[in-house]
Parts: structure tokens; sequence; C-alpha cells
């Protein structure tokens, strides 16, 4: 099954058909190498698509519907409201980040039931820049009468590890929250092929 079979033989099995000079896998394999495996085709636009070497008009117009297909998978989890259970799930519904080339900070906006209300951005920065109050976090989160949050952001460089700044901010949400009466179940970190839960890796009770 397609579970089963590579990235690039689910590229080869999308554009089908190769080149004079190469099969459909080695035309895959060699965009994936030279364009940083699915996280780099996700960032790419048409006309950059336009611009691969071996890709017809016919082939980028069936590679762009297929990672547009993905993208309103994304859109269409995070209007169903899911439960929240664990890490996992939260990175499931953030994992489009991975892809973003600046930093990004979403808040996932829990209710009791630890349900979806919404993931609102709420601060895009040039990458690996973080300026973020504690304030902004939680200003939706009391809005919408949330009872408890997941914070969100990416690492553009990759690495998902927590810096001393994510340790420090993950505590100060923590803090605050208490006042408020809204949780910080998690904060979330994604990098390109892995994401980083604050809660499971001990700096959060």
């Amino acid at each position: 099954g397609a579970s089963a079979l590579s990235n690039a033989e689910l590229l080869a099995a999308i554009i089908r058909t190769g080149t004079p000079h190469e099969d459909a896998l080695h035309l895959a394999e060699r965009i994936l190498a030279k364009y940083d495996g699915l996280q780099g085709l996700a960032k790419m636009n048409a006309s950059e698509l336009n611009r691969i070497d071996g890709l017809g008009g016919t082939k980028v117009a069936q590679l762009a519907a297929a990672l547009e297909l993905s993208r309103r998978l994304a859109v269409t989890q995070h209007a169903e409201h899911p439960l929240v259970r664990s890490g996992a799930d939260a990175a499931a519904l953030v994992a489009d980040m991975a892809a973003l080339r600046q930093e990004h900070v979403r808040v996932l906006l829990l209710d009791s039931a630890l349900q979806i209300i919404a993931i609102p951005t709420i601060y895009i920065g040039t990458a690996n820049v973080t300026v973020l109050r504690v304030a902004e976090v939680f200003r939706q989160a009391v809005a919408s009468g949330s009872s408890a949050i997941i914070l969100a952001h990416n690492h553009p460089s990759g690495n998902p590890m927590p810096s001393p700044e994510d340790v420090e901010l993950t505590r100060a949400l923590a803090n605050a929250g208490r006042l408020l009466d809204i949780t910080l179940v998690d904060h979330i970190i994604v990098g390109r092929e892995r994401w980083v839960s604050m809660r499971e890796q001990g700096f959060l009770d």
C-alpha cells in the first residue's frame, strides 16, 4: 500500500512519467535531493515548481494539486474541533509549520473537554527570532473563554530542541496561566522532520 512507499516513490506516482533521460522515480529522487525533501517542495509556489527541470505543465499541475490537498486537509482538521489528548495530537494539527521559512507562533485554544476552539497565529517574525509577550498568548484565550491552551511555534532552522528562551517562556506562561485559571497544557516546538513537547521533556509539571 501507499504507506509502505518512500517519499520518492509517492512523488513518482504523482508525476507518473519521467523524461527521455530518466524515469519517474529517478526524477522524483533528484527533485527531493535538490529541493530539501518534502518540506522544500511544500514551500514552493506554482511559478517555482514550473522552474524545476524535468517537470512540464501537466506534472506541475499534478504536484501543485497534491500539495494543495495536503494543506486543505490540515485546515479541515482544524475546522472539525478535534480532541487533543497528547503532544502528538497537537503536533499533527500544526504539522504544516515545519515548512514555514519564518518563525510563527500559534495558540491552540481548548475548551474544558480539550477540544479545539481555534488555532490563531499570534506572531510572525524573522527566522529564529521570537519577541512574544505573555499577555499576547492569553489575550485570545480569555476572549474565547478557553479553559486551556497549547502554545506552538516552529524553528526555521529545522532543529526543534528548545532554547533557553523557549524554556523561560514556557515557565512564564505556566505561571501566568495559573493566575488566569487557564492551563498551559503543552508547548510544542516544530522542526523540519520532528517536533518536541515541552511537557514530555519535563519542563511542565
